[in-house]
């Protein structure tokens, strides 16, 4: 048995309602090649984890436990970050390797998202460079869908995108129902969803009404309207229907918001001064409504992804399976992939898993395709629709209930023993005082 076949897990970037599958999946995968695989770690809170050497151990967890993985949505298991690997950050880079040396790990699988593929990048180019013998694998998580390229080649989806997809689908339709009861006196209803730069989340509200039957405008970053077109949009509505919801992207360009960035320079929505929700409500009842009554608006927040009720059926089975993939790619092409899955041509909705060069998909950012944005802006075609319908599922997902609340995965605090001078990670340093 080689000497350094022990494996680290980690998670980055905002969590989903399936990720803690992908970890499943790669967990059990891994132990079916005892002979490959030794001592398996999770990095606990993500890249942050393996910094400060706290390396969780899975392998001593009860199976109990990695089986409700299956249904425990978001990252409460080992963890996630937001935390960047920068290329000017050597030391950073110097300890993942000085921790992977003193652990004995070979393989390092990272699930996340475009960001995420490129610190796995650099880790595998890194550990080459350096003469370790390091398997690195990512694996796609997020409920953006960003993941990849406009002609979806390198990957068709990304598992979290179905359940959150799905969560729209539904909340569209319930909150169709209350704006149908309120409307003479709050005829416009404005809801913001997640999506940052792209728009496939709030895309996913026209499933809930496929056949047009609502008053439903969509407005995604690609839409390029601005906030008077959408006024105009709405009074238009308002005028036909004598009500509107509006579902917009949480990174629709309604000017200034006051924004906050994480590492990644992305914008922290929930964590801004203002809302894009709110700008527009404002807007809206400041240029006057062509109906009786006032704007309102809502914010969902990380429940769209962090709600197990919601997830779908499909997407849970596909981000295990994808899981598993990673194992395998490692055992069979070694370092330098990314897990993908790949949808087959056809009526009948059907997937291969396959693998993409980290490279690839570093970094990468897919926006929504303009050929999927109907020609008003604010909604989407029918082959939208098509391409998303399969990824919702029909049934319901079956999570374990104790005493009235869900039964989650809970992992106790076994970590392996420090080998290492004590870390604090280059970019907290300067919150630290140090």
């Amino acid at each position: 048995m080689a000497s350094n076949n022990n494996v680290v897990v980690a998670q980055s970037g905002g969590p989903s309602p399936v990720m803690n599958n992908s970890l499943r999946g790669i967990i059990e995968a891994c132990r079916e090649f005892p002979s490959k695989f030794g001592t398996i770690y999770g990095g606990y809170h993500g890249i942050e984890g393996i910094l400060r050497e706290e390396l969780l151990d899975i392998s001593a967890q009860r199976d109990e436990e990695i089986q409700l993985l299956r249904t425990t949505p978001a990252a409460g298991s080992i963890g996630t970050c937001r935390y960047k690997l920068k290329s000017k950050q050597q030391q950073d880079f110097d300890r993942v390797i000085e921790v992977f040396k003193a652990h004995q790990v070979g393989y390092f699988f990272y699930i996340g998202g475009n960001d995420s593929m490129d610190t796995a990048d650099k880790v595998a180019r890194l550990a080459r460079a350096r003469g370790l013998d390091l398997v690195a694998v990512g694996v796609a998580k997020t409920i953006d869908n960003d993941v990849g390229d406009s002609e979806f080649k390198l990957i068709d989806h990304t598992p979290g995108y179905g359940s959150v997809a799905r969560f729209w689908a539904y909340n569209v339709q319930n909150a169709n129902e209350e704006n149908m009861g309120s409307c003479p006196s709050e005829p416009v209803l404005v809801i913001q969803v997640m999506g940052r730069k792209t728009g496939f989340i709030p895309a996913a509200a026209r499933l809930a009404d496929p056949r047009r039957e609502m008053p439903l405008q969509i407005y995604m970053p690609e839409s390029g309207l601005t906030l008077a077109e959408l006024a105009g949009n709405v009074n238009d509505e308002l005028k036909r229907s004598g009500r509107s919801i509006v579902v917009v992207s949480e990174g629709f360009d309604v000017g200034d918001i006051g924004e906050l960035k994480d590492a990644f320079g992305h914008t922290e929505y929930g964590a801004s001064m203002s809302t894009v929700q709110q700008v527009v409500v404002n807007h809206l009842n400041k240029a006057g409504l062509q109906a009786r009554g006032a704007a309102f608006g809502q914010v969902v927040g990380t429940d769209q992804r962090a709600t197990m009720i919601y997830a779908s059926t499909v997407d849970l089975d596909e981000a295990y399976k994808i899981g598993q993939n990673a194992a395998l790619i490692a055992v069979k092409y070694g370092s330098g992939y990314m897990s993908t899955i790949l949808r087959r041509p056809g009526l009948i909705y059907a997937v291969d898993y396959d693998k993409a060069p980290l490279e690839e998909v570093a970094n990468s950012e897919r926006r929504f395709p303009q050929q999927w944005l109907a020609p008003s802006r604010i909604d989407v075609t029918d082959d939208f629709v098509r391409y998303a319908r399969p990824l919702i599922g029909q049934d319901w997902v079956s999570v374990p209930v104790i005493n009235g609340v869900p039964r989650f995965a809970r992992f106790e605090r076994i970590f392996a023993a420090k080998k290492l001078p004590a870390y604090v990670p280059e970019g907290h340093r300067k919150e630290a005082g140090a």
